[in-house]
């Protein structure tokens, strides 16, 4: 608990927890998640400070207890193992600092793409139907199917249970036999997936037990009434996060309604829409629907389905779209998606700032590049119309135009489309301007927060949040460029599109005043020598630069974003009738890096999993990427020191405090270890420590070295 002693540290062996804050007015703060591997309270222990959060275990959980004096005595004896310790815990901390997380737990990260993600160490998820119309096992088959693509996954059931384990497997005399089990499937599988009965069964009760995450699966073309299991959920306050999973037939109307279902459901912290194929929905026996599918498990999984996006994010793979903001030079992004759709790149979110809200918006609605370029084309049309601008002026108090205009040319092509009801997870950026602070939209009326999201201050009114009534203004004002909040929404790797200003030297230098009539006729009179002076669009847009220029060089250097900026520097921020040209430039540009990067090989470490790269290496003891529970492992293999060190300048550092823990448990952990050794070689690091105080390393004496 917050505030208590620290006198040891956990490492979680199975199960999941959760750390939570305590402000100081009484609120809560999740800061985090800890699954299978993870250590927590580490920096705690090793700075003799109180706890800094409550730990609450999310479901049935194991966890090995390092005390003070073993943490204690493995510092005084193998400072080699020290020295991974820190580094472990300096990955941990910038990786925190850098996402604006807390850093005071250990997730072990094995790739630069996956610090800070939270779905990144799910083990098992439970999958339970609203009603029994639902197609549950084929749900089921379909996803386990997807999962295979990410690593080895198990499906279990009541049934198959019964059948492995025998028929009393449930009882609760076989308790200890059954969650013993369930660890070692946990251990041996990437995800481990619970199909609950349609009723609440013991089975059913275990699968919620076992669950690091909860997918509630309904039908989205049915009425959102909440079933018997979900009461159920509601009433026992069960800890797990869970998801709401619409499906729709391949043939069936678009997602709506959406807004209705969450509602229903305060408990769901996330939904998806899944597109299913017509064979999850057939009318098959159980043994020809399993026989079925054990023919489509011979077939490679499309990474592009809808259930391959849900094995991603479950798997905290997800890979996310984000366009950045810059008038009309964001009509190179409809080109970009064009060549990310013809690299085999799938997109499982996506979000975006001023025209990049406009335009990941068409393509998270339409899923089509070529329905997503002929709204695109069509709205910059209107965009280009003197007529139509003319006509919207106003009286310039707030804004030159009065936004009319401008708010039927996006509400004609998103209609009273809500933001729930998009098939891609999406999100846009906003300026708040009455709370002086970032919103980002994940709800809602998606063509209001659009709008809002390309209000250039001058030239539009701000937008009132029909939420809360505060004024909204473009998002590039104070993040350009969302890559941030794309992987603070869980996407692994973030792929960014930037197109916003840059600095532009060559300006003309015009005095201490300028006239807008002298302006004029340098432009329109062709004998007069021609000035570079930037007008009212192109200011706005150098000022939304100038606001995130810190927050941009943040995500080109992070590690987990892929940033790409196609050459269209020469394009000014109003070119909307320039349409196809720069969209033309975008496809080039994307095509001629996306197939560097198929030739890369950056394409298969996309999609490749977290865990898996991690498993590949664990032989190996001097991998970098090595885990608390590989650094558990190493320890293990240490001889200890057989004769004592001489008195150095380590006793100046030995409280009195630990001096009694070390008397009272170094032997019996010592004993442990040596039981434990391994014959290996010397580290350079050990010798060099010994030759330094003198203590002779014997033949039999053997270290990992640091790994």
């Amino acid at each position: 608990r917050q505030g208590d002693k620290s006198d040891c540290t956990y490492i979680v062996l199975n199960g999941r927890l959760r750390s939570v804050l305590r402000m100081d007015d009484g609120k809560k703060h999740l800061t985090g998640e800890y699954g299978r591997g993870d250590l927590i309270g580490v920096v705690e222990a090793l700075t003799h400070q109180p706890r800094a959060t409550t730990v609450h275990a999310v479901r049935d959980s194991e966890l090995a207890k390092l005390p003070e004096g073993a943490l204690i005595s493995i510092k005084r004896k193998f400072p080699q193992v020290v020295t991974r310790l820190i580094h472990l815990l300096g990955e941990k901390i910038l990786g925190s600092l850098q996402q604006g997380g807390h850093p005071l737990g250990l997730h072990s990260s094995s790739s630069k793409w996956d610090a800070g993600n939270p779905a990144s160490n799910l083990s098992t998820v439970a999958i339970m139907p609203v009603s029994e119309e639902v197609p549950l096992t084929a749900f089921t088959l379909e996803l386990k199917h997807a999962l295979s693509a990410v690593g080895p996954a198990l499906l279990l059931t009541s049934d198959n249970i019964k059948q492995r384990l025998g028929s009393a497997a449930l009882d609760s005399i076989h308790e200890y036999r059954l969650t013993s089990w369930l660890g070692q499937q946990e251990d041996i599988h990437r995800i481990v997936l619970y199909q609950a009965d349609s009723t609440l069964t013991p089975w059913t009760q275990r699968c919620i037990r076992q669950a690091d995450c909860i997918l509630i699966v309904g039908l989205g073309d049915q009425e959102p009434t909440v079933g018997e299991l979900e009461r159920m959920l509601e009433n026992t306050a069960v800890r797990a996060q869970k998801q709401l999973i619409l499906l729709h037939k391949e043939d069936g109307p678009l997602p709506s309604r959406t807004v209705e279902w969450l509602n229903m459901r305060s408990w769901c912290s996330a939904h998806l829409h899944i597109h299913c194929p017509r064979r999850v929905f057939s009318k098959r026996s159980l043994p020809k629907l399993v026989e079925m599918y054990e023919r489509v498990f011979q077939k490679v999984p499309d990474r592009h389905s809808d259930f391959s996006r849900l094995a991603r994010v479950l798997t905290g793979n997800a890979i996310a779209l984000v366009l950045g903001g810059g008038g009309a030079r964001g009509c190179s992004q409809v080109g970009v998606i064009r060549a990310l759709i013809e690299a085999g790149i799938p997109v499982d979110m996506i979000g975006g700032t001023s025209i990049g809200a406009f335009m990941s918006a068409l393509y998270a609605e339409e899923r089509s590049y070529n329905q997503m370029r002929i709204k695109a084309r069509q709205w910059a049309m209107v965009m280009n119309s003197v007529f139509k601008t003319i006509l919207d002026l106003t009286y310039p108090i707030t804004s030159m135009f009065s936004g009319a205009a401008f708010n039927n040319s996006i509400n004609n092509i998103f209609k009273d489309k809500q933001i729930e009801d998009l098939w891609i997870p999406y999100f846009t950026i906003t300026t708040d301007i009455t709370a002086s602070a970032m919103r980002v939209h994940r709800d809602g009326s998606l063509w209001r927060y659009v709008r809002a999201s390309m209000s250039l201050s001058g030239y539009m009114p701000p937008l009132c949040d029909p939420k809360d009534g505060h004024l909204l203004m473009d998002g590039g004002y104070i993040n350009n460029l969302p890559a941030d909040v794309a992987r603070s929404m869980g996407a692994k790797v973030v792929i960014a599109i930037d197109v916003g200003s840059r600095d532009e030297t060559d300006l003309t230098n015009y005095g201490d005043c300028l006239s807008g009539w002298w302006l004029l006729w340098k432009r329109w009179n062709p004998l007069a020598e021609k000035v570079k002076v930037l007008n009212m669009a192109e200011i706005q847009t150098r000022l939304a630069y100038v606001c995130c220029v810190r927050q941009l060089e943040m995500v080109k250097n992070s590690d987990y974003c892929e940033y790409i900026r196609p050459p269209i520097d020469r394009y000014g921020t109003l070119d909307f009738g320039k349409f196809d040209e720069i969209c033309e430039v975008g496809y080039q540009h994307g095509k001629t890096v996306f197939n560097v990067w198929c030739r890369s090989g950056v394409l298969d470490k996309m999609l490749k999993d977290r865990q898996e790269t991690c498993k590949s290496k664990t032989d190996n003891v001097t991998c970098p990427t090595t885990s608390f529970t590989d650094l558990a492992e190493i320890v293990s293999r240490i001889e200890p020191v057989k004769a004592p060190p001489l008195a150095d300048d380590e006793s100046d550092y030995q409280t009195e405090y630990e001096e009694e823990v070390l008397d009272s448990q170094k032997d019996d952990y010592l004993d442990f270890i040596s039981n434990q050794a391994e014959e290996d070689s010397d580290s350079d690091e050990e010798m060099q420590l010994r030759k330094r105080r003198n203590v002779p390393g014997g033949e039999g004496q053997s270290s990992t070295g640091e790994p």
